[in-house]
């Protein structure tokens, strides 16, 4: 790819200083071999003047050779108004003519010929930006879509894994590119548009460009963004351009990532004329009127499809949704057997057990898992990655790096281990909770000076209003067991806090499980279905009497799973403090040491849930 020309200042400079210098070689050029007047007169007295030819500004003329077979010398001296030359030059014997030429064309020339040097160097640099790469000014209105050739795509549907529903509702779409005359026999219409929409990382464009590779046809791929400029009209002309590029090609696909970025709901900002509704007017109208007989096919991907027009997901434009949701434990090991086949696995390396332990993770966090290992097991200088490389490198995914150079004082460190065996404990004691795989004491992260992991046993769609008040207890127990061991908690709980505050607040305002609120919803927004919402919801329509009611009701779920917590705790005071002491000597601890440890003390029976 040649590099991209980039325009500067330092060209007019350039430009400029060949003007000068060309003005200056012409008029040195002029002047080389100019004398004075009174040379010249001094010449012709002393006989050393051959010939002279009188012009209108200037006289030139050659001297006599010095010596014998040496070429005359020129010479050049301004002419004067001396009406006694013409009788020194007969007196002298000087051959002299006199010639009435115009300067005319020779000053023009000294004006003109820099001016058309300059304008061909201007002519150049303008061409240079045009044909820049990546475009210039004169390209601005096509389209910005990177095409791949059918043979350009080494992708697959055999690539894709942990999809499965999605590859299955895509299959319809190659086998109409690959025989269209199976749908059309019977009157048949395939879908103009498909809409993938899912979270981020689930392998939306990866799918896309397997549908263009199965099938066997031109791939256009390009970014919503792509579309807008600031200059008006330029979206639009490259929307019109990418539609015709492609049914010269047809049949093909185009492909339009981050469809939100283009296809926004118009109306809802400031400013309701803008380039970016215009493209977007574009888009409606190319889609609206194209024949999908040709075999163009549009593929459109979003996390954000509740913000999408209406005309956009109207049939006829994007008649077909398709999910490409998070992936299930089966999907989660069939993604990772897909990006381990070029790694090497020693016979411990469990991959299903690693796919239990990736609850949420998408396609791209489970390579990233997968990569992290191999990288680990080329630290450690070993041939293949085991099963501990996987399970660390799933540990620096969820948690962050190590922080080895981060030292903690003996009282910080007393502190964390104290913190992180009380979310341990309550976690135990609480039935619905996700099983303690590991504590540990070593910072990881930006801000973690320990950590608590909990893997669950299976994937979970829906919680209970018991399963909520649980996970804000096990959010609580680690501040608690500070305040019951050191007599006050400490700053590392303020992420443990925000956690737990955000858990009631959805408990009241979303889910309607507050006896004081009511079973009502307060949110007329709702969050995003794809990205994880903010931890506090905006306000919503609601009065301020009904806002107090809302911090009371939150108040009051933390301040009761709280005291929860304090009564738990308190029963396993001896555990706390045994579990905290062996978590100081060794700095990591699982949660069957520390299930081995409760079995060892008598122990009430769990706090009733509220």
């Amino acid at each position: 790819m040649d590099k991209k020309f980039r325009f500067s200042i330092w060209y007019f400079i350039f430009a400029f200083w060949l003007l000068i210098m060309l003005q200056e070689l012409y008029f040195t050029a002029q002047h080389r071999n100019e004398v004075p007047y009174s040379q010249f007169k001094s010449w012709v007295m002393q006989n050393k003047v051959k010939k002279v030819e009188i012009l209108e500004t200037v006289i030139q003329g050659e001297l006599y050779p010095e010596r014998e077979g040496q070429a005359p010398q020129r010479f050049q001296t301004v002419r004067v108004d001396d009406p006694d030359l013409v009788h020194l030059l007969e007196e002298k014997g000087v051959e002299f003519t006199g010639v009435a030429v115009s300067t005319l064309w020779r000053d023009v020339a000294s004006w003109v010929v820099p001016i058309l040097v300059f304008a061909a160097i201007w002519f150049w640099i303008l061409q240079r930006v045009s044909q820049g790469a990546g475009g210039g000014f004169m390209r601005i209105g096509q389209s910005k879509a990177k095409i791949y050739m059918e043979k350009d795509i080494p992708v697959r549907m055999s690539d894709v894994a942990g999809v499965d529903e999605a590859k299955e509702e895509l299959m319809e779409v190659i086998e109409f590119l690959k025989t269209p005359d199976k749908f059309t026999r019977i009157g048949g219409r395939i879908p103009k548009g498909v809409l993938l929409v899912g979270p981020p990382g689930t392998g939306k464009t990866l799918l896309a460009k397997a549908i263009a590779g199965e099938a066997g046809v031109p791939f256009f791929s390009i970014s919503g963004s792509e579309f807008v400029e600031m200059f008006v009209g330029v979206g639009a002309a490259r929307v019109r351009d990418l539609f015709e590029n492609a049914k010269a090609k047809a049949p093909c696909i185009i492909f339009i990532d981050e469809l939100d970025a283009l296809g926004k709901a118009r109306g809802t900002g400031p400013v309701t004329h803008e380039e970016r509704e215009q493209t977007l007017n574009q888009l409606l109208v190319e889609m609206d009127g194209f024949d999908p007989r040709v075999g163009v096919i549009i593929l459109a991907a979003t996390n954000r499809p509740e913000i999408l027009d209406p005309a956009l997901l109207r049939a006829g434009r994007f008649d077909r949704q398709v999910l490409v949701d998070r992936p299930d434990r089966q999907g989660r090991e069939a993604i990772l057997r897909l990006h381990a086949r070029h790694i090497k696995l020693a016979p411990d390396a469990d991959l299903g057990k690693i796919a239990a332990m990736t609850p949420g993770m998408v396609g791209a966090d489970l390579a990233n898992v997968v990569n992290e290992a191999a990288l680990l097991a080329v630290r450690r200088n070993r041939d293949m990655v085991h099963q501990t490389e996987l399970e660390e490198a799933v540990e620096r995914v969820i948690a962050g790096l190590e922080k080895k150079n981060r030292v903690l004082s003996p009282a910080e460190r007393e502190r964390v281990a104290h913190h992180e065996v009380g979310h341990a404990l309550v976690a135990f004691m609480l039935p619905g909770t996700d099983p303690v795989q590991k504590i540990s004491i070593v910072p990881r992260g930006i801000a973690a000076l320990g950590y608590t992991m909990q893997l669950p046993t299976e994937d979970r769609y829906l919680l209970t209003k018991s399963e909520l008040e649980n996970k804000i207890a096990v959010l609580l127990g680690g501040l608690v067991a500070e305040e019951l061991v050191f007599g006050e908690m400490s700053t590392g709980a303020a992420d443990d806090l925000q956690k737990a505050a955000n858990i009631a607040k959805r408990m009241v305002k979303d889910y309607g499980m507050s006896e004081t609120v009511g079973r009502v919803a307060l949110e007329l927004t709702p969050p995003p279905a794809f990205l994880k919402p903010g931890d506090v919801s905006p306000r919503g329509d609601y009065s301020e009497q009904t806002a107090r009611e809302v911090d009371e009701a939150v108040k009051g779920i933390i301040q009761t799973q709280e005291e929860r917590v304090r009564t738990i705790l308190t029963q396993l005071h001896p555990v706390l403090r045994e579990g905290a002491h062996r978590l100081l000597e060794q700095e990591i601890m699982t949660g069957q040491e520390l299930q081995e440890m409760l079995a060892k003390h008598p122990v009430g029976q769990p706090a009733p849930v509220s």
